[in-house]
């Protein structure tokens, strides 16, 4: 008996995968999972499930719980994790806010599709007992300055070319697994939050005169990917600086979904509770870094400050709004002139995109930014789900909503943003300096022989075959206040488990035949 179900029935999940989980008793086998990880993952039907040995392929992106319509795929809960840190009160917990959760979170109050939150949100982290609430957008900008700086060496020392974005941690997986010739071409520069935790438990932690091990870095983002992403065994780096590996640079992911049930287990309502401003020592970053929640803003965001490394001078501001790469289209292009350069740049979002883009030939572009999720972050796998309404409306909402934000900003380079600079003054020294190379860059891993096979050979989908009702073994246990059912072995997780959505006790859970 295999371990999972036809590919063609349903999205196969490993029970140790560190990002979602089904809940057997609650899927009805109707294939929408199946759909979007064929059709926009490109994912699903592309291995042979009997080849990997009946082990799943899977990138971590998470939107197969976008369209399940009974909840029986959902994201692992690690909010409940962080409460009994908070509770315990031995440890700073520091946040760090990902843009794309400020324009998704007010969805789960109520609040109409796009609304900027940012204030409320953080006035949130504060009632949860955050210690200090910093922004990722500063670690975006600290992003771009890396990964500018690696494209203009590229260009200017003949290396490979074009650079594809690092911050996507799903793209980044599918890529070591269908591509792993390109790993070359992959920036090595880490994603906003894999750069931010090290540098909260490095320099933050000296400014603070704070120990490592009573650091606790959460990082609230869209994106259920991440929750693999910070598991990754080389994302320990400030662990490694002070010889002590097995810390984590970022311990915990919280999605935005989670963070509206964390409070809403509290009795917390957004709308009622009290603004606040971020931390001022790493302060919000700049307008460009805002906009890496959309398809195209890394790639904006990157133009306007390797404009500046290469010419000395900024952009005009009524030239930085690069049109080209906005817009919901899968595969964007344009050719920009920076001094006496042409600059040929694509932006993709959706994973089947990236495969056509790169079987259409990558050759003569300089720099490609691909997102997993369509629309990128604003729609990752741990955003709102809405079931019955027009999704490319409400991508549209939550991308104009960063956009204004970026057009609001007193500073929109990532270059000129201050206390960036002081960064680098007091502790980097430049980008791409040894230290800068040790912390904020990384590596990747071949990861085609989990295919068990040439992966070339799975260019169409696997056949679709009918539902079918599959006994499981698995027990399940009903939550008897909410509802919520559990799926596990023999008992719950641990003695002190609760409920994730109304936070009862194990001993108010009944099991389930």
């Amino acid at each position: 008996m295999t371990k999972h179900l036809e590919v063609g029935i349903r999205v196969p999940v490993e029970p140790n995968n560190v990002s979602l989980k089904r809940i057997e008793d609650l899927c009805i086998k109707c294939g929408k999972c199946r759909d979007v990880c064929s059709q926009m993952i490109s994912v699903g039907g592309h291995f042979d499930i009997n080849k990997t040995m009946d082990t799943a392929i899977c990138i971590n992106c998470g939107q197969c719980i976008l369209t399940c319509p009974t909840g029986s795929l959902v994201e692992r809960q690690d909010w409940m994790d962080v409460q009994r840190i908070i509770d315990l009160g031995n440890k700073k917990v520091v946040f760090m806010t990902s843009p794309s959760v400020r324009v998704g979170l007010g969805e789960e109050f109520g609040l109409p599709n796009g609304s900027f939150v940012e204030k409320k949100m953080v006035g949130a982290l504060r009632k949860l007992g955050g210690n200090y609430i910093f922004d990722t957008t500063f670690a975006a900008d600290l992003t771009i300055m890396e990964e500018a700086s690696e494209l203009i060496d590229r260009i200017t020392n003949s290396k490979p070319l074009p650079q594809f974005t690092s911050c996507c941690p799903a793209w980044v997986k599918f890529v070591e697994t269908y591509y792993p010739s390109m790993l070359n071409n992959i920036s090595t520069s880490k994603s906003p939050i894999s750069m931010f935790g090290p540098t909260i438990k490095t320099y933050f932690k000296e400014k603070e005169k704070l120990n490592i091990e009573d650091i606790v870095t959460v990082a609230i983002t869209p994106c259920t990917a991440k929750k693999y992403e910070i598991k990754r065994p080389e994302m320990n780096d400030a662990g490694k600086l002070e010889g002590k590996d097995n810390i984590q640079d970022t311990d915990y992911v919280i999605t935005t979904r989670e963070l509206a049930k964390w409070l809403k287990a509290l009795n917390l309502d957004l709308n009622d509770i009290e603004e606040s401003e971020y931390d001022d020592l790493l302060p919000k970053g700049s307008g460009a870094g805002v906009i890496f929640g959309n398809t195209g803003g890394v790639m904006e965001a990157a133009l306007r400050t390797a404009a500046y490394m290469l010419d000395g001078k900024n952009l005009p501001v009524d030239s930085i709004k690069f049109e080209s790469v906005r817009g919901l289209n899968g595969i964007k292009e344009a050719t920009v002139r920076i001094k006496d350069m042409d600059v040929k740049v694509a932006v993709i979002h959706g994973t089947n995109n990236a495969r056509e883009f790169i079987k259409n030939g990558i050759d003569g572009y300089h720099f490609v930014e691909v997102m997993t999720c369509s629309g990128g972050c604003i729609a990752g796998g741990g955003q709102p789900i809405h079931l019955s309404q027009d999704m490319d409306e409400i991508r549209k909402a939550r991308i104009e909503s960063l956009y204004k934000d970026d057009e609001k900003s007193k500073i929109r380079y990532s270059h000129e943003n201050v206390e960036l600079k002081k960064l680098y003054e007091e502790y980097f020294s430049e980008p791409m300096s040894e230290l800068a190379e040790q912390l904020l860059h990384t590596s990747y891993i071949d990861r085609s022989s989990d295919l068990n096979e040439d992966p070339s050979i799975y260019s169409e989908p696997t056949k679709i075959i009918e539902k079918e009702n599959v006994n499981t073994s698995s027990i399940s246990y009903v939550c008897i206040m909410c509802g919520y059912v559990y799926e596990g072995d023999i008992t719950l997780e641990s003695d002190d488990y609760i409920c994730p959505i109304c936070s009862v006790g194990k001993e108010l859970f009944e099991k389930k035949n």
